[in-house]
């Protein structure tokens, strides 16, 4: 995330609306970057017992508590809309734009030995019409890509396909630090190796990688983004995202990662995209200080709103000292269930970063089930929830991101 992050850490002791918007926004602008890196500042509390999700919040209208009973109420409605769909549908969920790309497949070879149709992705990519309704299949052959590119929002329905057993690697080394052709530098947003702005996106068996090197914890300009997705309905699955400060940015859309690593030290999944991770494993590469995420749902940005992040199944492992996350936005939304969390992640999990009173301004943190060294949910931070079963449930499924209607498997 773009901005100041030269202060060094110093620890801490201690959906509600069925349809998004599916078509693509501006991109983000330096307003919506993140500011400094500090870990224990406002908001970031003692180690108290967290609260059980049956227990009162302070925080009036924007507590946890309401927060929770209309997810709970939200996910009754769209079960009942979505098996009303099912019923008038002959069973059919896939939105009609969806269905009409799958109807109309074509696939290319992408290989750098010469024996596909295109040698670079960014050839394959540059081949496709603008306005593009078909699904088109990039069979991205073993090796490595060192290319940097965009998909832009006018080429929807591409997916990327490669061998999870010999996956090929799309590799670039910018940094925020960077410096463009004006001679300023690009910024967060700009480091990315690959940029997704286009919708219904797809990718399987690829590893996305910023092979710049590690920057120490808190250093300026050091964030190297190895993808940044901003379409929505993309799906990823077994691809491998390989960095170090700002890893992916889940920029925003409905987002939906299965069996996925991703690597990093500071904020290494950060955005407000509203994204469902599954049997996902999260690996700190640091020694010293790492943030699993920095959710910025917030309600100083109208797409924000409705955002977050939920893991389910998923592990956390590596290096150093893990955060489950901050809050980058005063509505930070992140909950983990079922997941596996090592020794590395710390007792209190959770940082308020610069917001005061997270319990009051609208930050939800929750945690159902999980297990693991790290899972000590009785050290808590105060203001972190463990949830019960219905609590949780909105959470730990497709419908989270409104998946009936558009995640489908990858191709063969």
């Amino acid at each position: 995330m773009e901005g100041d992050k030269s202060k060094t850490p110093s620890f801490a002791i201690a959906f509600l609306v069925l349809l998004l918007l599916a078509s693509s926004f501006p991109p983000a602008t330096s307003q919506h970057q993140q500011a400094s890196f500090v870990i224990g500042g406002n908001g970031g509390g003692g180690g108290n017992k967290p609260s059980s999700g049956s227990a009162g919040g302070g925080g009036g209208a924007g507590s946890f508590d309401d927060f929770i009973t209309k997810n709970v109420q939200h996910y009754a409605v769209t079960e009942q809309l979505y098996a009303s769909k099912a019923k008038a549908n002959g069973g059919k969920l896939l939105d009609a734009d969806l269905s009409a790309a799958e109807a109309a497949k074509v696939r290319y070879v992408v290989s750098p030995n010469g024996k596909g149709k295109f040698r670079t992705i960014s050839e394959a990519i540059k081949a496709i019409p603008e306005k593009n309704k078909q699904r088109v299949i990039l069979d991205i052959q073993p090796g490595t890509y060192k290319e940097k590119f965009l998909i832009p929002t006018t080429k929807p329905f591409v997916t990327f396909l490669g061998n999870p057993r010999n996956p090929p690697v799309i590799t670039w080394d910018d940094t925020a630090g960077t410096r463009g052709k004006d001679g300023a530098p690009i910024g967060t947003l700009g480091s990315a190796t690959v940029a997704i702005e286009s919708d219904y996106f797809m990718a399987s068996g690829i590893v996305f990688k910023n092979h710049a090197p590690l920057a120490p914890p808190g250093a300026k300009g050091g964030q190297a983004v190895a993808l940044r997705v901003f379409g929505t309905k993309a799906a990823f699955y077994n691809c491998t995202f390989d960095g170090g400060q700002d890893t992916l940015y889940d920029n925003k859309g409905l987002h939906y990662f299965k069996n996925c690593v991703v690597k990093g030290s500071v904020d290494f999944i950060f955005g407000f995209g509203r994204s469902l991770y599954v049997d996902c494993t999260m690996v700190s590469v640091t020694s010293q200080v790492a943030v699993l995420t920095a959710q910025q749902r917030s309600r100083s940005i109208a797409e924000a709103t409705e955002s977050g992040f939920s893991f389910v199944r998923c592990k956390i492992m590596g290096m150093g000292q893990i955060y489950l996350g901050r809050a980058w936005g005063d509505s930070s939304r992140v909950v983990y269930s079922f997941t596996d969390m090592g020794k590395e992640v710390i007792p209190v999990g959770w940082d308020g970063w610069n917001v005061e009173k997270p319990e009051r301004t609208g930050v939800y943190y929750g945690e159902y089930k999980c297990s693991g060294p790290g899972a000590m949910s009785t050290q808590r931070i105060g203001w972190a929830r463990v949830l019960d079963d219905t609590q949780a449930r909105p959470f730990t499924g497709s419908h989270f991101v409104y998946g009936n209607s558009w995640i489908l498997p990858p191709p063969k």
